[in-house]
């Protein structure tokens, strides 16, 4: 019978001391539920990432890591943002574990559709995606806003799951190829399907958040938004040349026709139309240099290849015990379960 895999959660918190001693709790509740169905091994642990917290949450995730084994955590010596403390938490557990799943702190996850997530894995997906089936939570001005983002993702040509976040199951496997893309500006959700390997969905219902205050105003979401647009397609840069070519041809025929219209003496001289044309001009210029540069900024950031992330502490040296076993399997012929017998 083959070995059944190891599982590392790996959940980022950012100022989370009002909801990580509830939400842990269930974590660790359903890490137990896997490892009691024999699904996963117990050697599964849950890894907080500590994202530069000004709060408590730092010395919550150690009293947790004091008071269970299973829990441990890592902390980045500064904020980098979501994607970054992800990014941080999945290669630090990639040379540990069969397998990872990512999930927000805040609980609206259903962490039961971990099950059909593992589940999935020992069928032969090396990546299941955990996707919303409905917004019902969601006011209307989020929800158009969130799906309009999606579609219009897709339209620029980046490769994303339709209402899918960040809450999804990655293999070992996946991640070491994962951990090959080098750029500095992260957009995981695009990012994770460019890798490949076969993957699924699985569907399940968000909650309201169980505590504490949403990290996420729309100013961050449209921040979001841009940096995986840009991060991903170059077609806004297509846009603007389409539109420059637009432009070019619309002024060429109003010359020929300024042309032809003084040499029959039909010009008026106009203040108002002039003012038009100037400012229209002007913004359209500005737009497309502020669409340029944001790509200019991002070579520049790319050029300096400065650390995505910046591990500062861990509660504990890693636990050797899953990459023992995974190297045993490897001198059995085995290298990762997808099936049990």
């Amino acid at each position: 019978m083959n070995r059944v895999p190891c599982l590392y959660i790996v959940v980022p918190c950012y100022n989370e001391e009002q909801v990580l001693p509830i939400t842990s709790k269930l974590f660790l509740g359903k890490l137990a539920e896997l490892v009691n169905q024999d699904k996963i091994s117990d050697n599964s642990r849950i890894m907080f990432v500590n994202d530069g917290s000004k709060d408590k949450t730092w010395d919550i995730i150690l009293e947790l890591a004091r008071q269970d084994s299973h829990y441990i955590g890592i902390a980045q010596s500064r904020n980098r943002g979501h994607q970054n403390a992800v990014l941080a938490g999945l290669m630090e557990a990639k040379d540990h574990c069969d397998i990872t799943i990512s999930i927000d702190c805040d609980g609206q996850d259903d962490i039961n559709a971990m099950d059909a997530m593992v589940d999935a894995y020992l069928d032969g997906c090396e990546v299941v995606y955990g996707v919303r089936s409905e917004r019902d939570t969601d006011t209307f001005f989020k929800r158009f806003t969130a799906e309009g983002f999606y579609k219009l993702m897709n339209w620029m040509g980046a490769e994303v799951v339709f209402n899918h976040a960040d809450y999804r199951l990655i293999s070992s496997r996946v991640l070491q190829e994962l951990a090959n893309f080098k750029e500095v500006n992260i957009f995981l959700r695009g990012m994770v399907p460019l890798v490949g390997f076969k993957s699924t969905s699985v569907y399940y219902e968000r909650s309201e958040r169980i505590a504490g205050k949403s990290h996420y105003p729309l100013k961050k979401m449209l921040a979001l938004a841009f940096d995986g647009i840009t991060s991903l397609s170059v077609k806004p840069i297509r846009m603007i040349t389409g539109l420059g070519l637009i432009i070019a041809v619309l002024s060429f025929v109003g010359i020929i026709w300024a042309v032809v219209s003084s040499l029959l003496g039909r010009t008026i001289a106009g203040w108002t139309s002039t003012i038009c044309i100037v400012c229209f001009m002007g913004g359209v210029q500005l737009l497309c240099l502020g669409v340029i540069g944001e790509y200019i900024g991002k070579i520049y950031l790319e050029t300096k290849a400065r650390p995505r992330y910046i591990i500062s502490e861990r509660t504990e040296e890693r636990d050797a015990s899953c990459k023992e076993a995974r190297k045993n399997d490897r001198i059995g012929g085995s290298l990762t379960p997808k099936s049990k017998a």
